[in-house]
């Protein structure tokens, strides 16, 4: 087994030669791979963990860091960076492994009867929990850096305006916000923009935290929110906008998302998706799929194009916010470690059981940090469609109207 594990690591280590690193065993032993200071070391503590890595791949690594019988010492993106030598595993998962995750993936499809409790499974696990990281707005999405000295709270600010220029949004205007999150651009239109509101969730928590902001802010005749699933839509809307929750949707579903977009906005009417894209398309990681977004789908450009073609939506502008994302991302595991004692304590009141709170953290620092390698040098892209329903002439020319 040592000799199995071997081979594929002098692999890897012969791909990736300026990534030195170590991996040492249950009986201490230690084996050292490239050259020069390590950056990284992986330490099995138990024969199984090994075990479970080699015949469960990404999936197998993960469920046992989680279980604390595999530790990352040193950097963990540096770790995670070798993600597309390590996904060589799962082509090597075992037949009964292969046959769990496809159940799982069944089971999660984002039908209309599923949705709600994969939004729940991810998004309702308590507000306390996301104020620790998250910017004071609540936003879980990508942010927008017009330069590397904005913090996280003016950045999100940034993204919600650069969004409403994208919309050519005006006072009065009604905006649809499907999947809204915690409100953030809603708050954002209205307040700036004197938009009219209308968002959706299907999060319960998220419902409950935009309606007392609403109250809070006496925006009552500005902003409504309806705990419902984006197909129970109804009105028509000068503007729309999803952030962050076209990946939710999954693919068999896009000409039911794009039809209630369709629905929805008004002809010649400016929408904006702003969604995480794949230079692969498919499905998530294995231990994503099933720990982290059951039921995502993350699409191709041309995915997405192709269904909202279908719809007679029409391409306007397509921008890629990668690194945008990277650093949103570096930003919230800095303060999610550094909340580390208030993170425990918020999981275990909220889960009612320590141990499963500490493999929480231990599941979402792998998560956070995962999904930062995957926007610094993997295959993830953040794209921001802005589209209009039918042919609209009377556009801007030109981007300047974004910048000024």
């Amino acid at each position: 087994m040592d000799n199995i594990l071997d081979d594929i690591l002098k692999n890897i280590s012969e791909r990736a030669p300026h990534t030195p690193f170590s991996v040492e065993f249950w009986d201490e032993t230690k084996k050292q791979y490239g050259r020069g200071t390590e950056k990284f070391k992986i330490i099995f503590r138990r024969e199984s963990a090994l075990k479970k890595f080699l015949s469960a791949g990404t999936l197998g690594f993960g469920e046992e860091y989680m279980a604390g019988n595999i530790e990352v010492a040193g950097d963990m993106q540096a770790m995670l960076g070798l993600y597309d030598h390590w996904r060589d595993l799962n082509r090597n998962i075992s037949p009964g492994v292969k046959l769990r995750v496809l159940a799982n993936a069944i089971l999660a499809r984002a039908a209309a009867r599923d949705s709600k409790k994969n939004i729940k499974y991810h998004y309702d696990i308590g507000n306390d929990f996301y104020s620790l990281w998250l910017d004071p707005a609540m936003t879980y999405s990508c942010a927008y850096f017009k330069n590397g000295f904005d913090s996280l709270e003016i950045a999100q600010a940034n993204k919600h305006d650069y969004i409403c220029k994208k919309l050519c949004l005006r006072g009065g205007e009604k905006l649809l916000d499907v999947g809204c999150g915690w409100g953030g651009m809603m708050f954002h239109a209205a307040k700036n923009y004197g938009a009219d509101c209308v968002g959706c969730t299907l999060s319960q928590n998220q419902y409950e935290y935009i309606s007392q902001k609403i109250k809070e802010n006496n925006l009552g005749a500005k902003i409504k929110v309806y705990l419902k699933d984006y197909r129970q839509v109804q009105g028509v809307f000068d503007k729309f906008v999803s952030i962050g929750m076209f990946e939710h949707v999954g693919k068999n579903y896009y000409p039911d998302f794009f039809s209630m977009v369709k629905k929805t906005l008004k002809p010649s009417g400016i929408g904006v998706l702003h969604t995480i894209g794949s230079r692969f398309g498919g499905a998530t990681d294995p231990f994503i799929a099933k720990y982290i977004f059951p039921g995502g789908f993350v699409p191709t450009l041309a995915m997405i194009a192709d269904a909202m073609n279908k719809a007679e939506l029409v391409f306007y502008d397509v921008e890629d916010l990668r690194m945008h994302y990277a650093k949103t991302l570096d930003l919230w595991i800095a303060n999610f470690e550094a909340a580390g004692a208030e993170v425990k304590n918020v999981l275990a009141r909220e889960i009612k059981d320590r141990i499963r709170a500490e493999e929480f953290i231990r599941m979402w620092r792998l998560y956070l940090n995962g999904s930062a390698v995957a926007f610094k040098n993997a295959g993830n892209r953040l794209y921001q469609i802005t589209f209009t329903n039918g042919v609209n002439n009377d556009l801007p020319p030109t981007r300047d109207y974004l910048y000024s």
